[in-house]
């Protein structure tokens, strides 16, 4: 051993620089939520309503009528309900992971592809092919819807970037007024061209005209959903920030860009398929963050399934409400979607509110009760 070494104190001792640490998505926990079975359990529970949309209709369906080979039966199992139950399933779990992406993308729980321009952008397309080539395929249609849909997400990025405050509730206020705008658009376009049946159609998702044959475009979004959940720690990258991004030697460009292709593509053939299914891609991933974290690896199974599991549901509720006729299921989810976004604002404000701003608060309200008290006995002693 020479000298140098001698004197050279031990690795551990020395002052020098801490090893970087590893980056991680999300929160390491382990809630209940994260255990594999209560996986299983929620897969069970939407299976079970996939089991009631195939038997539940203006024409009910029993077992027996299957297994007896009643032929009406079986082409109103197979030409209707199995591919109704699919529709739903793929739409709902679809939707919700485009939420899940559009969040990361604008770094806001508060908006979805409905609410920032791109499910409008799609329509706007799909309403131009049918005025200008109208005799174009379905999945010409598609393409073009999702071109229209790429450009209005990208249109809404770039605005809220150019922002000069990032508030909370000023992103989705400006999204919403973004889609306001498309919207009115392609509703004077559709007013001019004699289409506003045709736009509505879209605009409320419904259910009810899905067969054979007009669903299985819908494939193309299980493929793109993969895609997402493949992606999701690049995703969840970028929304920490292009800063974040260069530190790690990830494209930002690159990442953005490809989350604008799986939101722009869901948006446009479920559009063109179903109808534009209001509120599911907002309320979906708030429900997994409540539940699982902000993991989004882990989130991405779970918004799936419960995004399939309450379009199902609503599409159920929607044929029972007034059987034997059918309220669409965009309508229910833009009921039950318009509450929960209320209370999750509520929440938000009031949460934003300073611990001590509370407290005096509650000094003061129970200061004015105690007032109030007082004025009554006085009251009834005079």
């Amino acid at each position: 051993m020479n000298k140098t070494t001698a004197n050279t104190p031990p690795r551990a001792k020395l002052k020098s620089s801490p090893e970087p640490r590893r980056v991680t998505f999300g929160p390491a926990d382990t809630s209940f939520a994260t255990r594999w079975w209560v996986l299983l359990l929620a897969l069970a529970a939407v299976i079970a309503l996939a089991g009631v949309s195939l038997i539940v209709g203006a024409s009910p369906l029993s077992l027996s009528d299957l297994l007896n080979g009643n032929q009406s039966a079986q082409e109103v199992f197979w030409i209707s309900r199995v591919p109704r139950t699919v529709a739903a399933l793929l739409a709902g779990a679809a939707v919700a992971i485009s939420g899940l992406i559009m969040q990361q993308l604008a770094r806001n729980r508060f908006v979805e592809p409905n609410m920032v321009g791109s499910t409008e952008s799609a329509m706007l397309g799909i309403l131009a092919v049918t005025i200008f080539v109208p005799s174009m395929p379905v999945i010409g249609k598609m393409g073009v819807a999702t071109i229209f849909s790429l450009v209005g997400t990208a249109l809404f990025l770039a605005i809220i970037n150019n922002l000069p405050t990032r508030a909370t509730l000023l992103i989705p206020l400006v999204g919403i007024m973004l889609g306001g705008i498309i919207s009115a658009a392609a509703t004077f376009v559709a007013y001019r061209n004699d289409l506003l049946q045709t736009l509505n159609a879209w605009l409320i998702g419904d259910l009810s005209g899905i067969i054979q044959g007009r669903y299985e475009l819908l494939w193309i979004v299980a493929v793109v959903g993969l895609v997402g959940y493949i992606a999701a720690d690049r995703f969840t990258a970028a929304g920490l920030g292009s800063d974040f991004c260069t530190s790690i030697g990830m494209n930002y460009r690159i990442t953005v860009r490809l989350g604008m292709a799986v939101v722009a593509l869901i948006s446009a053939v479920t559009v063109t398929t179903v109808g534009a299914l209001p509120f599911l891609g907002l309320v979906v991933p708030n429900l997994v963050s409540a539940l699982v974290g902000d993991h989004l690896r882990r989130a991405v199974p779970w918004t799936a399934l419960i995004g399939a599991g309450m379009v199902l549901a609503c599409d159920i509720a929607g044929r029972l409400i007034r059987m034997p006729y059918e309220v669409p299921v965009g309508m229910i989810m833009s009921v039950l979607g318009s509450i929960v976004f209320l209370s999750m604002i509520i929440h938000q404000r009031y949460q934003n509110v300073p611990p001590s701003s509370k407290k005096r608060a509650r000094q003061a309200a129970k200061k004015a009760a105690a007032m109030r008290k007082s004025a009554a006995q006085e009251a009834a002693r005079g």
